[in-house]
């Protein structure tokens, strides 16, 4: 008998979780590097595996994944700092090196994985539309039946994901993810530190009013609440603050 076999965390038929995060890429508005976000990467990771699940990550184009800086515990900016999950996960090198080298979605074996989750941060708003690996992916797991999740920007991904019948997932769905007024706290802020110049926006198009205009039943917490909602087999998070609320829906609807 294994250490593992004896773990009181272990379930009793443990699932195994693909957890996507997005490849560098440059914002069209601001000229800036992006990246995931490390609390929606680390959060969800943490509670899967303190419940006994199996977590790998993938990437849509593979290799090396940077974080947006200000997500980063350690950034000068000091707006993570309280992140402790995340400046875990960061100075493990087994879980860092997953980071540094991740697979292609393309890896992701359905008959392998009970669920997909895809983390968001900035760059899925700009990386996101020609990942057309992660959108036949995603749809496939959603279609088998499987539990197919996103969080934040993360949720750029339904703008794109169509059925086996030409329709868009996310058409009659109630869904969350970034919402409006939290695009306009960011937008403000950015003016504020003079960082834009104002009525330049920070995203180049809005979650919430695309969902919305695809048919999606969009729904959201207020600015910055821990939100996460659940429509059959499809899990939202509305923002980086809820990547604990929607790691516990997506075990919710794993059956654990």
């Amino acid at each position: 008998m294994s250490l593992h076999d004896t773990n009181p965390r272990q379930p009793a038929q443990p699932k195994r979780i693909a957890l996507v995060i997005a490849n560098p890429a440059v914002s069209t508005t601001t000229g800036w590097p992006v990246g995931f976000w490390w609390s929606e990467l680390s959060h969800p990771y943490h509670v899967f595996t303190e419940a006994g699940h199996a977590v790998e990550i993938f990437s849509p184009a593979r290799g090396r994944c940077e974080a947006d800086a200000i997500s980063d515990p350690n950034d000068a900016s000091g707006y993570s700092r309280h992140d402790l999950i995340s400046q875990g996960f960061i100075h493990t090198p087994f879980l860092l090196a997953q980071v540094q080298a991740t697979r292609p979605v393309t890896d992701i074996d359905l008959a392998r994985f009970d669920a997909i989750v895809v983390a968001g941060g900035q760059a899925p708003m700009f990386g996101f539309e020609h990942a057309t690996a992660l959108h036949t992916v995603f749809a496939a797991f959603y279609e088998a039946g499987k539990v197919a999740a996103a969080l934040c920007h993360g949720v750029a991904i339904l703008a794109y994901v169509k059925d086996s019948h030409g329709r868009y997932l996310a058409s009659g769905k109630t869904v969350t993810g970034f919402a409006n007024v939290e695009e306009d706290f960011a937008d403000q802020a950015v003016w504020d530190y003079g960082l834009l110049p104002r009525g330049t926006h920070v995203m180049p198009w809005r979650i919430e009013d695309r969902l919305k205009a695809l048919g999606a039943n969009f729904v959201q917490a207020g600015a910055w609440r821990s939100f996460a909602v659940r429509d059959g087999n499809l899990v939202t998070g509305q923002q980086n603050f809820s990547g604990e609320a929607t790691a516990r829906l997506v075990i919710e609807a794993l059956g654990r």
